[in-house]
């Protein structure tokens, strides 16, 4: 696929972004990993990997969809090698592909717990590995309930199972990622334009000291990502779709929530930034519109950490 390296090769720095990679794409959740690039496509239900910089024609040159029974809007890959997938109302394990061929295995996804399943309003919206090897997620209100605030967070480990953390509700969980030493938590609802930070305990899924991060005048948050200096960069939608004075953002803050830097897009609805490459060091932000090669001003990523899933 042409498009794909020819998108990371023509970058436009001056405006903060490269030209669009996969430009017919929806990428929702995008993750690193094994020297690899993942994302979802909730629409389409399906997952893709691609593996930069191998020659077009071969067998990994483009980017591998992986078809699913349903849409997934968060994933974390596991110790074991399998794939934790969050789709609506379950969380499923998902087996890869055995080398030399790679995505999703043809088994389907198995299903491991049901999430809230008294509350048919909520699907899960969110969710990420905390440095535990825990994976934290958030639920928002259905389409058709949206500005509801019935949306919960929640803490999911082989060894406690599923538990609720004492956060405030919302409509819309987003923006979920940890500092560097994994005892801050950041968190954000869409409807109040607010990104916040609480203190946190993995081992008993515990968080306090709830606060305020960062409040958005014309933007709501969507996902975020931590880098190594314990900044936040996120990815911001525009709240009012469309119109040319409010683009869609992705800002960096850093850790006292001070705005170190904030770049306007030619889009409104980025989903989610992550850093990959083999130095962790190539910033790219998934989109509605596609993916795209941001400036990441010398930033470096952490590795994700892997699902602990041993004892499953």
């Amino acid at each position: 696929m042409a498009w794909l390296m020819e998108g990371l090769a023509r970058q436009d720095m001056a405006a903060s972004v490269a030209k669009a990679v996969a430009p017919d794409a929806r990428v929702d959740c995008l993750r690193w990993h094994a020297d690899r690039w993942w994302w979802t496509d909730p629409d389409a239900a399906a997952m893709y990997v691609w593996t930069p910089h191998r020659p077009e024609g071969t067998q990994a040159g483009g980017a591998l969809r992986s078809r699913l029974p349903d849409s997934v809007t968060a994933f974390a890959f596991c110790q074991s090698g399998r794939v934790l997938l969050a789709q609506a109302k379950w969380l499923c394990f998902a087996e890869l592909a055995a080398p030399p061929l790679e995505g999703l295995g043809r088994r389907p996804p198995q299903p491991a717990v049901a999430v809230d399943p008294a509350e048919p309003r909520t699907a899960i919206s969110d969710g990420s590995t905390d440095r535990a090897g825990n994976f934290v997620f958030g639920t928002a209100a259905s389409s058709t309930r949206g500005g509801i605030a019935i949306g919960s967070f929640y803490q999911y480990s082989t060894q406690h199972g599923l538990r609720r953390l004492a956060l405030p509700t919302v409509s819309a969980a987003h923006g979920i990622c940890f500092s560097p030493d994994g005892r801050i938590m950041y968190f954000s609802d869409a409807a109040t334009r607010r990104i916040q930070q609480c203190d946190y305990d993995a081992g008993a899924a515990r968080v306090a000291n709830v606060r305020l991060f960062a409040e958005l005048a014309d933007c709501q948050p969507r996902g975020a990502v931590v880098d190594s200096a314990g900044c936040v960069w996120s990815a911001q939608a525009s709240a009012q779709a469309g119109h040319p004075a409010f683009p869609g953002r992705l800002v960096r803050y850093a850790p006292d929530g001070a705005t170190l830097s904030s770049a306007a897009l030619p889009l409104p609805h980025p989903s989610r930034p992550a850093f990959g490459g083999p130095a962790l060091d190539q910033l790219l932000l998934g989109a509605a519109g596609g993916m795209h090669l941001m400036d990441g001003a010398g930033a470096h990523g952490l590795p994700d950490a892997l699902f602990d899933d041993r004892k499953i």
